[in-house]
């Protein structure tokens, strides 16, 4: 697992996650992964199958729609590019 380093931390930042962390009842290094954590994966993203499901439902797709498109489709592999 990667480990990371944070340099010139002030004694204030770090006493404060010392206590927010205490406050939650982990380690800082707990705490300090969980707000990382939140701030690049937020819990109300937005999710990219969520988002198409949810798309299929506002326009009234149903599973004999997607049925269709499967017999129908080319099963054949595509041919590979050539770039001569």
């Amino acid at each position: 697992m990667p480990a990371v380093t944070i340099r010139n931390l002030s004694e204030e930042v770090h006493r404060a996650l010392k206590v927010r962390a205490a406050h939650h009842g982990r380690s800082t290094e707990a705490e300090m992964r969980d707000i990382l954590e939140a701030a690049v994966r937020p819990v109300n993203r937005i999710r990219l199958g969520s988002a198409l499901a949810a798309l299929g439902r506002s326009a009234g797709l149903t599973s004999a729609d997607f049925e269709v498109i499967e017999q129908a489709r080319d099963k054949k592999p595509a041919d590979p590019m050539s770039f001569e």
